[in-house]
């Protein structure tokens, strides 16, 4: 019976690695035909790209990439993202030795995507638990209830933080929990229940403020961690960052145990902003964005969040559709008045004195007090947008010069007609071969599956 139920698990999730591999097909391919380009130009540029050494990319500010000991604790990974203004860093395990090569060095990577989905299931959590009352009461252990369920009902205690899994739920629900129809289900109510203690309990109070880096690495990941070298192609690193959906990806040098770059989505386009003047950008930038075919999602396919909504409901819809972030609007209309990105919730966490009444905190009241707070709330609140004939150099230069990762595209009336992502403006200057799948993505795909 084991060994049937491994197999099925097996056959699933090779199931769910090969539909992800069929939607980033079904993407790009839909890109590549949207595209009024010369196709001798496209071809020309694609093998330009297949000749550039990533070695020629620039290297990080700095000229090291910040990294993230493995048992650093969350609340102190936060504020190193926070501090070094970066999405994401690699994770090194501190155990490895020496002489361990890449793959025995890192243990993936660390971004906010991976924290809210840390935190949004611990509030779930302890939705559960509020809502039993006692743990006892549901027939539920404390380790079962999950860690921040059990600090809720007053257990403490290493034990607690066993239950920190989506499988904690699940064994709660089985106990009894969910026989009382009004319990909270969800991050936002959750969020109200435990009133000003919430953000104390998940940074301040044990076992949270210790939780680390490692323990949350594998279960809360959106993407695979796979490097490319410094001789391979700029082409395989565009592939990754657009078809293939990776928001960065680290270089290694081979023989050598540590990562030398990290080359992100943005880092890309800051790239290609600074190749203005040249021909070869000029010719494609100078075109309306609808000649590329943007945006390529169109206002149907827009998830958004209205203003006067819960700002943890706004994180529970980045989390539950792997978003990165959400158009504000207003009203009917759905006028858009304000952006949130997932990097946001670092106020959460790093600032919860300003949060304090979050029973009532909306999304608008959370932008409000961003404002209050920050040095660069222009960046935080301020709607950015385009118009369906922007030219794709001046939607390349906002990307750039605002450090943000999407622009929305509205009408006349401000009302979001499509997204479009630093994914979207990369595709744009590249196809895929049919000879660079079998000389370099066998390998990098088979890493992929891997994870």
């Amino acid at each position: 019976m084991l060994i049937k139920f491994s197999v099925q698990n097996m056959a699933h999730a090779q199931e769910v690695r090969s539909s992800s591999l069929s939607k980033c097909d079904t993407y790009f391919q839909t890109i590549q035909s949207r595209k009024k380009l010369p196709q001798t130009l496209q071809e020309t540029l694609t093998d330009s790209f297949a000749k550039i050494p990533v070695s020629s990319f620039p290297g990080v500010p700095g000229g090291k990439v910040i990294e993230i000991l493995a048992d650093t604790p969350v609340g102190e990974a936060v504020k190193i993202l926070s501090e070094r203004n970066i999405l994401a860093a690699p994770v090194k395990d501190p155990n490895a030795g020496i002489g361990s090569d890449w793959r025995g060095r890192y243990l993936g990577i660390i971004d906010y995507s991976a924290i809210i989905l840390w935190v949004m299931e611990s509030a779930e959590l302890a939705a559960v638990a509020l809502s039993a009352g006692t743990a006892t009461a549901a027939g539920v252990g404390a380790g079962t209830v999950g860690a921040l369920g059990a600090i809720a009902l007053g257990v403490t205690g290493p034990a607690a933080i066993a239950g920190l899994t989506a499988a904690a739920v699940g064994a709660a629900v089985a106990g009894g929990v969910a026989a009382d129809k009004t319990m909270a289900k969800d991050a936002p109510q959750a969020a109200n229940n435990l009133g000003e203690d919430f953000y104390k309990v998940i940074l301040q109070e044990e076992p949270f403020k210790s939780t680390t880096v490692r323990s949350i690495l594998k279960s809360y990941r959106w993407a695979p961690f796979v490097p490319v070298s410094k001789d391979s192609a700029m082409l395989t690193v565009l592939l990754l960052l657009s078809k293939y959906r990776l928001r960065n990806v680290p270089v290694i040098e081979p023989g050598k145990p540590d990562i030398v770059n990290f080359i992100t989505q943005s880092a890309v386009v800051q790239g290609l902003e600074g190749c203005r003047g040249r021909d070869w950008f000029d010719c494609i930038a100078a075109r309306p964005i609808s000649d590329l075919g943007l945006p390529f999602m169109s206002a149907d396919k827009v998830i958004s969040i209205q203003n006067n909504e819960l700002i943890l409901e706004a994180f529970k819809i980045m989390r539950d559709n792997q978003i990165g972030g959400l158009p504000v609007v207003e009203g009917p209309t759905k006028r858009i008045v304000g952006n949130l990105s997932i990097r946001d919730i670092r106020y959460l966490l790093l600032k919860p004195e300003l949060f304090s009444n979050f029973r009532n905190l909306t999304v608008m009241d959370f932008m409000k007090k961003i404002v209050s707070a920050s040095y660069e709330s222009g960046k935080v609140t301020r709607p950015i947008t385009c118009k369906p004939d922007s030219t794709l150099d001046s939607v390349i230069h906002t990307l750039a010069s605002q450090s943000i990762h999407r622009i929305y595209t509205v009408d006349g009336q401000d009302q979001v007609v499509g997204v479009i992502t630093l994914r979207d403006v990369i595709s744009c200057f590249i196809n895929e071969p049919d000879y660079h799948f079998d000389d370099y993505y066998g390998f990098a795909v088979k890493e992929m599956l891997n994870h």
